[in-house]
């Protein structure tokens, strides 16, 4: 080949150049084409960090009771975590708790329940409320309180007023052990706090700013004497709520309230005035006194007949009631009827037997009395929530036709009082509480008679829990033997005796139970007036009344 001129050689360099531009330019546009395309990219794949895992709590978590806290409302809780004790362990030492029961300070708090106390002083006690100012005011030592009074606790009060009230700095507070709380408020004249459900009959439960442990409904919000407890925890909460949160000595749904009365006879002069002012008038002022309690006693001593005749005022001892009077005691809620009395039989046996017809269709119960010997002397048990009652009676004194036979109705007769003391032993062995009633020889004076002390001691003796004279249409006086409470007279409730102030002044008992025990006795006190309507008696008759009996009493 011939070599290539320099000429040649730059045309053929020019071609080569031309060449790899076309070619340039045959690639460049597509690239261009994406360039002004939005491109659809797969997101690289992010790494997902490995969650930690969530703390198992800790179990069992550690609880403990607070200084202030009561012994046994500590008890109860420590109960509730002996129970559990996957999650729960007691802990002596407070500071060692994960989870406490104390104040409202404690971090997280939650309510726990409340823990009510009581101010009581000695039975035989003529006052009936106090301020909790003055109790406070002895409690810190204020120049400002009741010179004649001391205030006694037990050592676990004192804590627990401690958590309310601060430490005592008054010389008149006593601490004592709870088996010397009483007598040593009998020989101080003194007034005590101590718990509810620590209150038996020989105290008398004082209202505090007007209100009343023995009442239902109690506001606890306002009660000065309430002790609300809380549990708390700084790193547990999520563990208080599986323990228990009702902690309390006072269960309104463990208290059961009786009242039993006197006298109720409707004829005479009661019957003329039902016949002038209404069939419910004589219950118009003391009515919510009776229907308030969950069970009512009536001890109604005439029987009812659709023929009785609107008897005179007075002068007759012969004794029927109209039909038409039974609703007044329907208005005061009777439950309970006591057939212990007198003059049941008086038009003869057809009218009983009437009688307790007419209580039967009301779904009245009846004891103390009866369609024949056996009913008569049967007991009459009552379950009120834990409270188990059982009710018996008897006429001691006749007369013979106003008893019970084998069959005909009537009173059942005391006799030798040896079946009554049985029956009494035997109830109270099976967990029963008796609540007895006796008809009694009628005396009119505040004292009873050699013969009924003997009597309703031995009644006492046998297990009753509470021995009533239902034959007194004059209120008698108290004792207490043998752990029972003794009401040796009511008076009347509805009948007509104006003659005399003993006769118009009466008791209505209001009997308190907690949780299968007998706790107390509230004494309601009435005067009769217009022959058959008992009212609420002023301040000064109540206390001449209490002053009478009292005088008159044991303990």
């Amino acid at each position: 080949m011939k070599d290539l001129s320099p000429r040649w050689l730059l045309v053929l360099l020019l071609a080569v150049v031309g060449l790899l531009l076309l070619l340039l330019s045959t690639w460049e546009r597509p690239v261009l084409l994406l360039a002004t395309a939005t491109p659809t990219t797969t997101p690289s794949p992010t790494a997902t960090p490995t969650p930690s895992p969530t703390p198992t709590p800790a179990w069992p978590v550690a609880v403990g009771c607070g200084a202030s806290v009561p012994e046994p409302a500590c008890a109860l809780l420590k109960e509730a975590v002996a129970a559990d004790p996957v999650h729960f362990g007691w802990a002596d030492d407070p500071a060692l708790a994960d989870v406490q029961l104390g104040g409202p300070s404690l971090p997280n708090a939650v309510p726990a329940g409340t823990w009510v106390y009581a101010a009581a002083a000695p039975f035989y006690t003529l006052e009936d409320e106090v301020a909790s100012a003055d109790l406070r005011a002895i409690w810190a030592g204020d120049p400002a309180a009741p010179s004649d009074r001391s205030l006694l606790v037990t050592t676990d009060t004192l804590r627990a007023l401690t958590g309310l009230w601060g430490p005592p700095t008054g010389e008149r507070v006593y601490t004592v052990a709870p088996t010397a709380l009483l007598s040593e408020a009998i020989r101080l004249d003194g007034w005590a706090v101590l718990p509810f459900d620590r209150l038996e009959p020989r105290w008398k439960a004082l209202r505090v700013d007007g209100f009343s442990v023995l009442k239902k409904g109690l506001d606890l919000e306002a009660y000065p004497l309430a002790l609300h407890l809380y549990l708390g925890s700084e790193g547990r909460p999520d563990a208080v709520r599986l323990l228990p949160q009702g902690i309390t000595n006072r269960d309104e749904s463990q208290m059961a309230v009786v009242v039993m009365t006197g006298v109720t006879a409707l004829t005479r002069g009661t019957a003329q005035l039902m016949e002038a002012k209404g069939v419910t008038y004589p219950a118009q002022d003391i009515g919510p006194w009776l229907r308030e309690a969950d069970l009512t006693h009536i001890s109604n001593e005439v029987s009812f007949t659709a023929d009785c005749p609107v008897p005179p005022p007075s002068g007759t001892m012969t004794f029927c009631s109209h039909d038409r009077y039974i609703e007044l005691l329907e208005a005061v809620g009777t439950d309970v009827v006591e057939l212990t009395g007198n003059h049941n039989n008086d038009y003869g046996v057809g009218p009983d037997r009437h009688t307790l017809d007419l209580f039967r269709e009301r779904g009245w119960r009846w004891f103390g009395g009866g369609a024949n010997l056996a009913e008569a002397t049967r007991p009459l048990t009552v379950t009120l929530g834990p409270n188990r009652l059982a009710f018996l009676g008897c006429n001691q004194v006749g007369p013979a036709y106003a008893w019970a036979t084998e069959d005909s109705p009537g009173a059942a007769p005391c006799g030798d009082w040896g079946w009554l003391k049985a029956q009494i032993a035997a109830l109270r062995a099976d967990g029963w509480l008796p609540i007895v009633t006796v008809q009694a020889y009628e005396t009119y004076e505040y004292f009873p008679t050699p013969g009924q002390v003997e009597t309703f001691r031995a009644l006492a003796e046998a297990g009753a829990v509470i021995v009533q004279g239902s034959q007194a249409h004059q209120p008698q006086g108290f004792d207490f033997h043998a752990g029972a409470f003794i009401h040796y007279g009511l008076g009347n409730l509805f009948f007509d005796q104006m003659w005399s102030l003993g006769t118009r002044q009466e008791f209505i008992d209001r009997h308190v139970f907690y949780d299968g025990r007998y706790i107390g006795v509230e004494l309601l006190t009435a005067m009769l007036e217009e022959y058959g309507r008992p009212r609420p008696m002023t301040p000064e008759e109540r206390r001449a009344l209490l002053e009478a009996t009292f005088a008159v009493s044991e303990w």
